[in-house]
């Protein structure tokens, strides 16, 4: 592997948390490396950060703001520089929710303008974009591996949507115009140096304050910290070992929840959690959890060195050693942080009350957690029905919280892992559900044929955690809807691709292409012995939602080509209010859940091009040249729906269905 060497590298934002100890380090180890860097000291800045290189002949300072197209030309051509290590940037998500504006003004403009000054010297041979794990969005609650580099960007909030955004600016300009870029996304990073509005450095200046620790939401929020030198560790292995076009996650496979974090400062303190903890409003969107692959990276030779509690113990000895480092920053101690970039606000507002306040204020509203449950505090009675749910943020779990929602049945997500049967007791002793809903599982990302090369973790959740959550249902005698698939069979001889006979609840499973379908009929077969379980078997789901990537009319729409097989589907938006009708009914044993009948890959886009898209246009190809393209062979099949037809009568056909939940209300072609 060969290794760059640059000789003047600009690093932008370089007086911020992370970016000054990147730039400290490299001015340290490389004294014939030139280090220039660049910031408009913002609020969240400090020049104290870089004290340790500024005595150094081989660092130079200059405040100014990478949106300043003048004043990066010049630095680029006057201090020859070859090399951008590029952190500037707006990234506290609570800000972003009041003031996005800013995050587009200073992630997506600046970085555009960094851009082209780089395409217009050409004198560039390495541009290190520096972007977040936010822009994958939320990672789901029971996933064992973590977003790799090539995960679909799906982020949640202003500001990791400006992250990505910048990305696909930095990825355009390689592609267009051959700019050497390598785009790094990091987990969350703390120790020395950190602006209190991020939550570490916040609790410890609270804690030493004697005031109360503000959580969002429950705290059952879990993030992955990184300790600072380790991280600037890393950017000096990428900037020197890193691919051009290639990206590197910058994280670990450690993951702590809020609540711990704080349980966690507390000790150290020697604070009475009970008293110091407050639970306050969550954020308008507060993702559950980020999860980092991390081994491309290990990969050059990089490893996590400090432990989260020797990196803890170091980051309150220089908080408790520089209590005045940043000045006066109560206003960034608030549960929601509202700093000077804010229009608006008036610095004479008296920030340390308004903290205070938290102690009697929030003692008698939130003693306890705040949950995704439905209110029933003005109910007459307790409520017949509560639901607890697996798989939030999974499609299948997000939808059944909403339908809970519109019903008026309290529910909650549960927040234990499948696999561990004390996390799972401890849901159920605190919840007190009625009903267990499944919808956790692994499908692979982004479809099966990653389950292929991950055996062991889709087997853990597949198999182990599905039967652990039954199991303990059982014991606590709860019935368990337990959302399943019907890709467990392929059509044969006694079920020929278009005669009509699909195969009933009590036929053998007869695919074995793939290791995830093999992994769900093991687990169908085993859930046999359990009278607490209804197995509902999923096909090809499609709701009104046409964004949504895991739908199949969306993911068949954006292929070049598709086969064109006859197969039974399930219509989310009419098939999961009868499941939940069906626990009500408390109903058990296996189902097909799917709509009668079957539909073609070629009917549904004639849908679509005759309700959404008229000059859409699309190219059939064979199974054969399917293999071709892909790991594991597909399963296709249809499924006698008439056992569920019996039950709800009214359930329509797939065809009716389709045009009924999906394409009318999507309709953008005017009806004759």
């Amino acid at each position: 592997m060969a290794t760059y060497e640059p000789k003047n590298i600009l690093i932008t934002g370089a007086a911020g948390f992370i970016a000054s100890h990147v730039a400290n380090r490299l001015v340290r180890s490389y004294p014939h490396y030139k280090i220039v860097v660049l910031d408009k000291l913002d609020y969240c800045s400090n020049l104290k950060n870089l004290n340790p290189s500024r005595p150094s002949p081989n660092f130079k300072f200059v405040k100014g703001d990478i949106a300043s197209a003048d004043l990066v030309n010049y630095l680029l051509i006057t201090e020859s520089i070859d090399t951008i290590m590029h952190f500037a940037a707006q990234t506290h998500v609570d800000n972003s929710f009041g003031n996005s504006f800013e995050f587009t003004k200073n992630n997506i403009y600046g970085t555009h303008v960094l851009l082209e000054a780089c395409k217009v010297t050409g004198q560039i041979r390495r541009f290190i974009h520096v972007s977040t794990d936010e822009v994958y969005g939320e990672t789901d609650e029971d996933a064992v591996v973590g977003n790799h580099e090539a995960s679909q960007l799906l982020p949640t909030n202003p500001y990791s949507a400006t992250k990505a955004g910048a990305e696909m600016l930095a990825m355009a300009y390689g592609r267009s115009y051959g700019l050497p870029v390598i785009t790094t996304r990091g987990n969350n990073v703390y120790g020395p140096n950190q602006f209190p509005e991020k939550l570490i450095p916040k609790f410890i200046l609270l804690a030493m304050r004697g005031l109360p620790l503000p959580i969002h939401g429950d705290g059952s929020n879990v993030r992955s910290y990184l300790y600072c030198e380790d991280v600037a560790e890393a950017f000096e292995v990428i900037l020197h070992k890193g691919e051009v076009g290639h990206v590197y996650n910058i994280g670990t496979v450690k993951e702590r929840r809020v609540i711990d974090v704080a349980k966690d400062i507390c000790k150290l303190f020697g604070l009475d959690t009970e008293k110091v903890i407050r639970f306050v409003e969550n954020r308008p969107f507060n993702d559950q959890r980020y999860f980092l692959d991390d081994q491309k990276l290990k990969r050059l030779g990089w490893a996590e060195r400090t432990p989260w509690e020797e990196g803890l113990k170091k980051t309150i000895e220089w908080y408790t050693t520089n209590p005045d480092y940043w000045g006066d920053v109560t206003g960034a101690l608030l549960p929601h942080p509202r700093m000077l970039m804010t229009p608006g606000v008036d610095e004479r507002h008296n920030w340390t009350e308004e903290i205070k306040s938290l102690s009697s204020a929030v003692e008698a509203t939130t003693t306890a957690p705040a949950t995704s449950t439905q209110s029933t505090a003005d109910a007459p009675q307790k409520p017949p029905y509560k639901f607890l749910i697996y798989g939030r943020t999974g499609w299948i779990g997000g939808l059944l919280g909403k339908i809970c929602d519109k019903q008026g049945i309290p529910y909650e997500y549960g927040k234990g892992r499948l696999e561990e049967r004390s996390q799972l007791l401890e849901d159920i002793r605190n919840v007190k559900p009625t009903h267990v809903f499944n919808a956790a599982g692994v499908t692979g990302r982004p479809n099966v044929d990653w389950c292929e090369t991950h055996k062991q973790d889709t087997i853990r959740t597949n198999v182990v955690g599905t039967l652990n959550l039954a199991d303990v249902c059982r014991e606590q005698g709860l019935l368990m809807i337990n959302y399943a698939t019907g890709c467990i069979f392929e059509y044969d001889a006694k079920h020929p691709e278009g005669s009509g006979i699909g195969f009933k609840e009590e036929d053998t499973p007869n695919f074995t292409g793939s290791f995830y379908s093999k992994t769900k009929a093991m687990v169908e077969e085993l859930l046999r012995d359990y009278d607490n379980v209804c197995t509902l078997r999923v096909r090809m789901p499609i709701s009104s939602d046409l964004s949504n990537p895991r739908n199949f009319i969306t993911k068949i729409a954006r292929y070049d080509k598709v086969v064109n097989i006859p197969n039974s589907m399930t219509i989310l938006d009419e098939l999961l209010p009868i499941s939940i009708e069906m626990a009500k009914r408390d109903c058990r044993g296996i189902w097909n859940f799917t709509n009668p009948g079957v539909v073609s890959h070629n009917e549904i886009l004639e849908m679509y091009k005759k309700y959404i898209s008229p000059e859409f246009k699309w190219t059939n190809f064979t199974l054969e040249e399917q293999a071709k393209v892909i790991v594991a062979p597909r399963s296709n099949n249809e499924l006698d729906a008439s056992k569920l037809k019996a039950e709800f009568p009214e359930l329509l056909s797939i065809k009716d269905s389709l045009i009924k939940y999906v394409f009318e209300p999507n309709r953008k072609v005017p009806a004759n």
